[in-house]
């Protein structure tokens, strides 16, 4: 059993739910346009966390098998659970449990950067068919702009914070977080190194704000509401990765305070108070083909 990602790096409840919102089918349109896989029966998320991207996927092309891979135990356990009809695996992925060209399309989101390239890419290409298609997601710089109800921090917030910074920064060293990471230009000549052709790629701009009038009353609160996960993860890691300086008693008084700017930013919505706040996802899609 392996749940070193869901404890230590990001939780269950912070990366379902921002990638709900960010492979939402509003968005649809665009990621298929991009994908070019309508034809494809089987597709193979590698790096599938909890399962969000492959839900989106088994919707999109539901004439498709989908399958989805992660190491992360806890990951898996919450995917099966909900949605009981895509295949999730636990696996590595530089050693995927399927056989050679039995899959039309490899996809992953935000895991090159963590992989050896040979083996990331390798693997890869020896379970595509011929003509299959590697799809890689890659998040680069977007906009994140919160709400001073949520961005202005009390003295206990900034305290508490600066006390973990050296135990938060040790966690990405240790788990290898990150290790191999590339720019624009090295992701596609990568992917071309390692035996795919006709590689392209496409920048996907997902536009997350609450007050933009084009979103419903439900999604504008998903959005509020993901960042509050994200929040609440994030004070959650401290009793994980800084015991030794952070209690279980500032925790929840973090957690407290968390909640209610959360819960500000929301009452400020339903009052139809604009803050502008937003979350500009983008995403680079370089896709080859063997």
């Amino acid at each position: 059993m392996n749940t070193i990602w869901s404890t230590y790096v990001q939780g269950i409840g912070t990366l379902y739910n921002t990638r709900l919102l960010r492979f939402s089918d509003l968005f649809q349109s665009k990621y298929r346009e991009v994908f070019r896989i309508d034809d494809k029966k089987r597709i193979l998320e590698i790096g599938c966390g909890p399962g969000a991207l492959a839900e989106s996927l088994a919707r999109w092309y539901p004439s498709a098998q989908v399958f989805g891979v992660d190491r992360d135990s806890n990951f898996i356990a919450f995917a099966k659970q909900q949605n009981p009809l895509i295949q999730y695996t636990e696996g590595d992925a530089t050693a995927l449990a399927f056989e050679n060209e039995s899959v039309d399309v490899t996809i992953s989101n935000t895991v090159a950067e963590h992989i050896e390239p040979s083996k990331f890419y390798g693997e890869q290409y020896r379970v595509l068919k011929e003509n299959g298609v590697c799809l890689v997601l890659s998040a680069r710089r977007g906009i994140n702009i919160a709400a001073p109800c949520i961005s202005e921090q009390t003295k206990f917030e900034k305290e508490i914070w600066k006390r973990a910074e050296k135990q938060l920064a040790e966690v990405d060293e240790k788990f290898s977080v990150c290790a191999y990471p590339q720019n624009e230009a090295e992701l596609p000549l990568c992917m071309e190194q390692y035996g795919f052709r006709n590689v392209t790629t496409e920048y996907l701009t997902i536009n997350l704000t609450p007050d933009n009038p084009s979103y419903s009353k439900e999604t504008a609160h998903a959005m509020i509401n993901a960042n509050r996960q994200v929040s609440l993860d994030g004070a959650d890691d401290l009793l994980r990765v800084a015991t030794d300086v952070i209690t279980a008693d500032e925790v929840e008084e973090l957690k407290r305070i968390i909640n209610s700017k959360y819960d500000k930013r929301i009452e400020l919505y339903d009052k139809g108070i604009k803050q502008w706040d937003t979350n500009v996802s983008v995403t680079m899609v370089v896709r080859g083909e063997k």
